[in-house]
């Protein structure tokens, strides 16, 4: 089979190739960047140290996130999301297929606005749908905090961020 001439503008078509770099070469610096990482990265990701953000979801940490370079294992996503009293998340589209622990609090889940009552040491399944389902956390609680943490795979580098549905920012959580 006869292959088309390449562009001398872009080697072998792809953005991550070095000029003269072939495929299989820039597979291998890629192990070696993921084993230096391994040997370098943090095996023990201390709570205390990472810090809170304020996003669009409310409060959260991220201990497992594609941007964290230091940490060797980048198959998962890791967050823990604080809800203040009476409280909520906010709103969002996502393909599904999360999973939420309740550490504490009570409170319930809109998931396509039907509700779902938690409380501590429950477990909150995202069911996977094709065209996504629209996501929302409550805190009941009039005086404490409820305390998710959420477990996912990070499909974010082989689907994509929408992960063959869609990923939106539905409403915003309250200040």
């Amino acid at each position: 089979m006869k292959r088309a001439k390449r562009s001398p503008a872009k080697p072998l078509g792809r953005a991550a190739a070095k000029d003269g770099e072939n495929l299989l070469d820039w597979l291998y610096a890629l192990r070696d960047r993921q084993r230096a990482r391994q040997r370098g990265g943090a095996w023990v990701i201390k709570g205390k140290k990472v810090p809170w953000e304020r996003n669009r979801q409310g409060r959260m940490q991220w201990y497992l996130h594609p941007a964290l370079d230091d940490t060797p294992l980048r198959s998962m996503l890791f967050f823990r999301q604080e809800i203040p009293p009476r409280g909520r998340s906010g709103a969002q589209r996502s393909p599904g297929g999360q999973i939420l622990y309740v550490v504490e609090g009570r409170g319930y889940t809109l998931l396509d606005r039907e509700r779902h009552d938690w409380q501590a040491e429950d477990v909150i399944n995202i069911p996977i749908r094709s065209d996504g389902v629209v996501v929302q956390h409550f805190n009941i609680d009039p005086k404490l905090p409820a305390l998710l943490i959420s477990a996912d795979l990070n499909l974010v580098d082989f689907l994509s961020v929408d992960r063959g549905s869609a990923l939106e920012q539905v409403e915003d959580a309250p200040d």
